[in-house]
């Protein structure tokens, strides 16, 4: 009878209002929309004037001033390592993304929401999410963890019995889940990922050339020159910094080495986290695991080498997914056809406040 009645309840109100599927990254938000697909992908950045404390900008626009505002006008990120560090900022910055999502079918209820949040975030952190998107003008919100979604995004048959791993690599935190069974049978967050590397970039050429450079260059070495492989051709690029000896710009040049010895301490723990939840996984599952490979999603996915890496270092084949930044995206989308058949998979459901009678 509840089932009957959320089917009715859906099919009406799916008439007044859109169906949104929001991948909230530290480093990037993507938003997907029933029908249409995913329509914005946007740096999760805000540009706040301080003198005002009003919003000066939000997205792309915001990362286009990282680096280059005046003093009262700063550009911050509302999320860190995946969860909400400024509640006011992400309610703002959800209002901003669903509402541009909308522009072009305004609906007259908010819309149906399901979001994308890391593995192990507390209930405290998930509340604050759900919060946040209430306020950003959501009227029924669902929650489901990142690796999940990601799995359910490039197919992988996660509601059977068969054991599947995934390694989200995004730009706050990456989350390694084996999935069955619709759940994660293991899983672990950890805080090596995108925004780690670029710090870690910093960190090597601050020290190896002794000029200083900021975020948006070193995110622009890690995706033009970084390689965790050597390749048969070198790669390189100019770089431009201030010289922390004279204080004057200086241009270096970089190669792909560089990148891989700046950032090697971090993939060498990135594969032991990877291993430590190998050991813990149950045989069965494992068996299924070693059979079908390991599947890499998420932003950084993309840099070269990485697969051979945890290839080589699990000694179990691993695989990039097709379109990996999107992943998780996608993965909302197909909760949004369904949500019924992803109930367990979800961590918290608006679903839950139907009347069982």
């Amino acid at each position: 009878m509840k089932k009957q009645f959320r089917k009715w309840k859906d099919r009406i109100l799916g008439f007044f209002s859109n169906e949104i599927g929001i991948d909230l990254g530290t480093a990037n938000t993507l938003v997907y929309v029933k029908g249409r697909g995913i329509v914005i992908n946007e740096p999760s950045i805000v540009a706040v004037n301080q003198k005002t404390g009003q919003i000066v900008a939000i997205g792309t626009q915001a990362k286009e001033m990282l680096g280059r505002t005046p003093t009262h006008i700063q550009a911050v990120k509302p999320l860190v390592d995946g969860v909400i560090s400024d509640f006011e900022m992400t309610e703002q910055m959800l209002a901003y993304l669903i509402n541009k999502a909308q522009a072009r079918n305004p609906k007259l209820l908010g819309p149906r929401v399901v979001i994308g949040v890391p593995s192990g975030i507390t209930s405290v952190e998930v509340r604050a999410v759900r919060d946040a998107a209430k306020e950003a003008g959501a009227r029924e919100v669902h929650i489901v963890e990142e690796p999940l979604a990601a799995a359910i995004g490039i197919g992988l048959p996660v509601h059977e019995a068969k054991g599947s791993m995934i390694i989200d690599m995004g730009g706050g935190t990456t989350d390694i889940g084996v999935i069955s069974l619709g759940g994660l049978v293991s899983s672990r967050n950890v805080r090596i990922a995108g925004d780690k590397l670029d710090a870690d970039i910093i960190s090597y050429i601050r020290n190896e050339f002794k000029i200083l450079i900021g975020e948006k260059t070193a995110e622009d070495l890690k995706i033009s020159v970084g390689s965790i492989a050597v390749g048969n051709t070198p790669l390189q690029a100019a770089v431009r910094g201030r010289d922390l000896i004279t204080g004057l710009p200086r241009e270096v040049v970089v190669t792909d080495a560089d990148i891989r010895n700046a950032i090697a301490h971090s993939m060498e723990e990135l594969v032991e986290a990877v291993k430590s939840i190998l050991e813990t996984t149950p045989p069965e599952v494992l068996s299924d695991v070693m059979t079908r490979g390991v599947y890499l999603a998420g932003g950084g996915a993309m840099i070269r080498g990485l697969a051979d890496l945890f290839a080589e270092a699990l000694g179990i084949p691993v695989k990039v997914a097709s379109d990996p930044l999107t992943a998780v995206a996608r993965g909302t989308g197909i909760i949004l056809e369904d949500i019924d058949a992803y109930q367990e998979a979800l961590l918290t459901s608006d679903h839950e406040l139907v009347p069982t009678q």
